[in-house]
């Protein structure tokens, strides 16, 4: 066995371990505990800063781009809103426990769906640090011990929030960074399917086709976020122009935002010079013969006429990402036929597809958007992060 290999292999044996004490804890004892991480967060904000200072000074000689140095930087209010975002999940029910379903047979057991943690999460991600600190809470709140393998210009940033995270009387491997920049790493972690119950990338989709191409491990993903929006002939212009512009503009980078732009043959004379006019003056180039398919995560949206609803049902079905697709119309029949047939994790009738995030949810800090079918779909809150077993109570009761 190689050294690497060895060094993931006893820290995966550990965080088996701390989700067994992880699954022991009441829910006053983790909100306890994660308030003191919150608080340490806080109280460790220049620490923090200090480590994220070094990944941004070898993240500009590596030449990364502002937009990822952006990405990377952690700022007073940046840590605030990680405490934050902790604070937050102490207010939410805590889903580990509750009866999902119960039921009495004829026979006289009493059966219950109770929700468990899943046990071991490894989460690979990139460049944004704050993602530690949300997928640490997310996941010991629900009982889950956590492996986080950051991108390595994150090293130092991560390892800072796991040290500040790190409080007392805490279950010793809650909550682990691996400590190597050794990509290598990911590969003996993906393989290690006796220790570790579930994996969540996030990241590109370069990085989420080489995880499940090597994981021996379930994995939920999302391979890409090509979203739209279908300007119906019912739409009223102002509301539609709104949600466009936020949903293509106001942050182009994330998996959310749209890509593709349909618009209604019936209103295409009167919409387009107003929308194409709105898109330019936010710097968006707009492409009417694009590649439907392609994420562009930047100031680019691709514009098609089609003939009606149906038509940019199709297109969807065919060209999109199962990810999050929204229509403008005042018809509710149009919006009811387009709610139901569009097949995607999060569908709009007037709303921006930027809404589908698990804080707008509702859900707190969210770990991540799935585009699966099997087990969770859509942004990822607490309930996504368990699973259930079933609890059957008799008075004696044999299988004849």
């Amino acid at each position: 066995m190689s050294d690497l290999r060895k060094q993931m292999t006893e820290l995966a044996t550990r965080s088996r371990d701390a989700a067994r004490a992880l699954a022991k804890l009441d829910t006053a004892t983790k909100n306890k505990l994660l308030l003191a991480m919150a608080d340490g967060l806080e109280k460790n904000a220049a620490a923090i800063k200090a480590g994220n200072a070094k990944d941004l000074e070898a993240g500009k000689a590596a030449g990364l781009s502002a937009a990822m140095l952006d990405r990377l930087t952690l700022t007073d209010k940046r840590i605030a809103d990680m405490a934050k975002g902790i604070r937050e999940v102490v207010a939410l029910p805590d889903p580990v426990g509750a009866n999902i379903a119960e039921w009495t047979r004829p026979n006289g057991i009493r059966i219950q769906k109770k929700r468990v943690p899943i046990g071991v999460i490894l989460i690979i991600y990139e460049s944004r640090p704050n993602v530690t600190a949300d997928a640490a809470c997310l996941c010991f709140k629900t009982g889950n011990a956590v492996i986080l393998r950051g991108g390595s210009e994150a090293i130092h940033s991560n390892l800072a929030i796991q040290a500040a995270m790190s409080v007392p009387r805490l279950p010793a491997n809650s909550i682990t960074v691996v400590p190597t920049t050794d990509r290598a790493a990911i590969d003996e972690l993906l393989e290690l399917d006796e220790l570790i119950n579930l994996c969540i990338p996030r990241g590109g989709e370069g990085l989420i086709r080489a995880v499940v191409e090597k994981s021996r491990i379930p994995v939920i993903k999302h391979y890409k976020g090509v979203c739209h929006v279908f300007v119906d002939r019912d739409a009223d212009f102002d509301m539609a122009e709104k949600i466009v512009i936020n949903a293509k503009t106001q942050r182009p980078g994330v998996c959310n935002a749209i890509e593709t732009l349909l618009v209604d043959e019936k209103i295409a004379g009167a919409f387009l010079p107003r929308i194409e006019k709105a898109l330019t003056a936010k710097g968006v180039e707009i492409r009417r013969d694009a590649d439907w398919t392609t994420e562009y995560l930047d100031l680019i949206i691709g514009l098609r006429v089609v003939k009606d609803v149906e038509e940019a049902i199709d297109h969807i079905t065919r060209f999109g990402s199962a990810h999050s697709d929204a229509i403008v119309t005042r018809s509710k029949a149009t919006a009811e036929k387009f709610l139901h047939e569009v097949d995607s994790s999060s569908v709009f009738w007037n709303a921006s597809t930027r809404l589908a995030d698990g804080g707008q949810y509702g859900f707190g800090a969210e770990i991540g958007i799935s585009t699966d079918k099997l087990h969770a779909r859509g942004p990822m809150g607490l309930e996504e992060l368990t699973s259930y077993k079933f609890v059957v109570t008799g008075t004696g009761q044999i299988r004849e």
